[in-house]
């Protein structure tokens, strides 16, 4: 089964819509858990929200993305873990495409994305996520992996507090593990691109990832990117 493990911070109306489109699809592609997250922080009424889905969800002590992913990961009961953010929205045939791509031998996968509003310059950006290249690996494309080659690999690093998907990313190319990206577009909010310019969002992005990977401290990429991206 597959386990959508979903980190959350005062994202209640963006669970009222992905929650339900997810208990959709697990009725119709097959059965799949859904677990949110909750920071410690989040107190918007999401938990309510949950409860009124009739979803069961965890609360992190610890704060961070990364901590929550892995306080989702133990408590699964799926042999196949999804970290989906709550605002992205997943295709149709989502869980198909991610129970063939582990039955035809890859131990782990990516989903492709497009931008919802869409400009010319952004679907240039989404065509580039069906690559391998400099960016796989971001949050945005939904990580799939088998739960025992996660915990194999030690889960998300909690010690970052921004790049956690590309550190963990890092490791399973290291490791040789097989993975594929998907080329099924999920749906990924613009808003951060509404909020700055284009220019501004990609090389800021570019800058960070550089940093990131010269050894930067991850508490000076948080304040670094709190500088550089205004937030919506």
């Amino acid at each position: 089964m597959i386990s959508i493990v979903i980190p959350v911070h005062n994202e209640r109306e963006q669970l009222r819509e992905l929650v339900p489109l997810l208990q959709r699809m697990a009725r119709e592609e097959g059965p799949a858990g859904i677990l949110p997250v909750l920071s410690s922080g989040t107190g918007d009424g999401t938990a309510e929200l949950l409860e009124e889905l009739g979803v069961d969800w965890l609360r992190a002590e610890v704060s961070g993305r990364a901590a929550q992913m892995n306080l989702g990961a133990r408590h699964a009961n799926g042999n196949v873990l999804a970290f989906l953010h709550a605002d992205v929205r997943p295709p149709e045939g989502f869980l198909r495409d991610i129970r063939q791509t582990i039955g035809n031998g890859h131990r782990a996968g990516f989903f492709s994305y497009r931008f919802t509003p869409e400009t010319f310059w952004l679907r240039l950006n989404g065509r580039a996520t069906r690559m391998d290249g400099i960016f796989t690996g971001g949050g945005d494309q939904c990580l799939f992996i088998g739960k025992e080659d996660f915990q194999a690999l030690g889960g998300f690093d909690e010690q970052q507090v921004l790049m956690e998907d590309f550190e963990f990313f890092r490791r399973l190319k290291r490791s040789g593990l097989s993975y594929r990206i998907v080329p099924n577009d999920l749906r990924v909010s613009a808003r951060k691109y509404a909020c700055n310019s284009y220019l501004r969002v990609n090389l800021s992005n570019l800058l960070l990832l550089g940093l990131f990977r010269c050894g930067c401290p991850p508490a000076r990429l948080k304040r670094l990117h709190a500088k550089l991206i205004r937030s919506s």
